[in-house]
């Protein structure tokens, strides 16, 4: 008991020494009668301190690693998991707006050409010999085989095949497909003909009259089949680019840019019910507008007009007239 109360007093009066040491230096400031106590203890605690500092330091920030790694993983993966979620919304929010001006092309389309369609979007391509795509429309929305099929661009081609939720679509650009077609403007028929690639000039027209002339940058329409099927009239087919030279053919033949981007199909419409009345020429774009205007003609004196004969023989020379061709002799 003796010892323990002697311990207390003891432990008493080092308190009361060390706050009035305390006391007495911090009130001293650079001027306290304790600075050498003070630097001396520095001296000796210093490095003891510095030493356990470099030693305890590494270890605590190894274990608030370990602690605070599981958190920081999870933190990690939740970031990682929105990131994707907001890729995945800005992606459908990109496809939905490309498909919803296709189908305000499309309905703007059917519109003009007087067409009653049901929208579809394409869901497959076909894999076999035949070039064809599989839509979500079928028997239940009103699809039946033999019906035109188009985009707001143009053909696309016809529907072959029919199930209660989906179709077949045979496109324009297979090889056994052959379309009814009609000039812009003059209104010469031919066949519109796939040559069985989707790239590059995958149409051709033939034209029935030989005579006829035709010129790139003449646009064709479908002519139509009988009873609308499976073909609807007016329906913008392509832009002719070039012209085979065959002579002694009976049909003059050219190749043909389609209106429609046949690789990139998403939404198609198919007309369900054919026009009242021919469309002719009414859901072709606007034409384009091909001439430029003349390059400015540098100052001089005018030239004279070209002589009477030579500019009639420029223009017979320009617009001969087509020969005709003698039947052999038996």
């Amino acid at each position: 008991m003796n010892d323990t109360r002697r311990t207390r007093a003891v432990l008493g009066i080092l308190l009361l020494i060390s706050l009035a040491m305390i006391t007495v230096d911090y009130r001293g400031g650079d001027d306290s009668p304790l600075r050498g106590l003070r630097s001396f203890g520095e001296a000796i605690f210093g490095p003891i301190e510095g030493a356990a500092a470099a030693v305890v330091t590494p270890v605590g920030h190894a274990l608030d690693t370990i602690l605070g790694s599981p958190d920081a993983h999870r933190r990690i993966g939740r970031l990682e998991r929105e990131n994707q979620r907001l890729r995945e919304q800005l992606r459908a929010q990109q496809i939905d707006k490309s498909r919803a001006e296709q189908l305000h092309r499309l309905l703007g389309t059917a519109g003009l050409g007087g067409y009653r369609i049901v929208a579809a979007q394409v869901i497959s391509a076909g894999e076999g010999v035949e070039e064809t795509v599989s839509i979500d429309a079928g028997s239940s929305d009103g699809v039946r085989t033999d019906m035109t099929v188009i985009t707001g661009d143009g053909l696309v081609g016809r529907v072959t095949r029919v199930g209660p939720t989906s179709s077949t679509v045979l496109l324009a650009t297979d090889a056994a497909s052959s379309v009814g077609g009609r000039l812009e403007g003059s209104g010469e028929v031919g066949v519109v003909r796939g040559t069985g690639r989707r790239s590059g000039s995958p149409l051709t027209f033939e034209l029935l009259d030989s005579t006829v002339e035709i010129k790139p940058g003449q646009r064709i329409v479908s002519f139509g089949s009988q009873g609308d099927r499976p073909y609807v009239p007016g329906v913008p087919i392509g832009t002719v680019t070039w012209i085979e030279r065959t002579p002694g053919s009976l049909t003059r033949t050219a190749i043909v840019r389609p209106f429609t981007h046949f690789t990139g199909l998403d939404v198609v419409g198919v007309v369900v019910a054919p026009p009242k009345k021919n469309p002719r020429d009414a859901v072709l774009p606007p034409a384009p507008t091909t001439s430029a205007p003349a390059p400015p003609r540098a100052a001089g004196p005018p030239r004279p007009p070209p002589p009477a004969a030579s500019a009639q023989s420029s223009t017979s020379a320009e617009s001969p007239r087509p020969r005709r061709s003698r039947k052999p002799r038996g």
